[in-house]
């Protein structure tokens, strides 16, 4: 019990030491930004420690200062990838990282036309960027969502998400990455990021997300 109890607390000092940081408060937003994501990751990954080594009576301070060096590693690979994405990738491809996974935001508009699910030649390349950089960073699983706007029956663009995240995989699968990474996934218009009340809105709505996942 006292094992436990010692674990916890140590876990709630790492905690507010992440929340009260002098770092949060000084430097550029690139370099907060980044210090909460690799702090984050180091928090989330001491909590996982401590919970897997009580689950196993083992030393939970030992599990958590383990999960917490792996947390900050996976923040760190993360925020380098997004780095390279970034200097790589053409503007209308968005990136966010959320300290867990990023997450490559592209709108359908620009990799597909109309009712098509063949992808333009024009983003081919950036996805072939994508699939290099995936290849640099093999530890991650790769999801591709297909996501759509409400015009239209609901069936079909059940069917059009699909294909069309299948037809991305496909582009990444063909420029090398591994079969067994990656997860096409449609969602069709159950997933809105906007209003699908005006043209603005469904633009964002009609769009793919490559999330990339590190594995534990």
């Amino acid at each position: 019990m006292k094992k436990i109890t010692l674990s916890i607390c140590a876990l709630s000092t790492l905690a507010l030491t992440a929340c009260t940081d002098p770092a949060y408060v000084a430097g550029s937003s690139e370099e907060r930004d980044a210090y909460r994501q690799t702090k984050g990751g180091a928090v989330l990954g001491g909590i996982i420690g401590a919970g897997l080594a009580v689950a196993t009576d083992n030393n939970a301070l030992a599990g958590a200062a383990i999960g917490a060096g792996a947390g900050a590693l996976i923040g760190n690979e993360l925020d380098k990838q997004e780095a390279e994405l970034r200097a790589q990738l053409d503007e209308d491809v968005r990136i966010e990282n959320t300290g867990d996974r990023l997450i490559l935001t592209m709108p359908q508009d620009i990799l597909f036309d109309v009712d098509s699910f063949a992808v333009n030649a024009s983003l081919k390349d950036d996805l072939a960027k994508v699939a290099r950089s995936l290849d640099a960073y093999p530890d991650t699983t790769v999801q591709v969502l297909g996501h759509t706007d409400n015009t239209g029956a609901a069936s079909y663009n059940q069917t059009l998400s699909e294909r069309r995240a299948n037809a991305v995989a496909d582009v990444l699968l063909d420029n090398g990455v591994a079969f067994g990474r990656i997860q096409a996934i449609g969602r069709g218009e159950d997933q809105p990021i906007a209003s699908n009340l005006d043209e603005e809105g469904r633009r964002q709505n009609r769009r793919v997300e490559i999330v990339i996942l590190p594995n534990a």
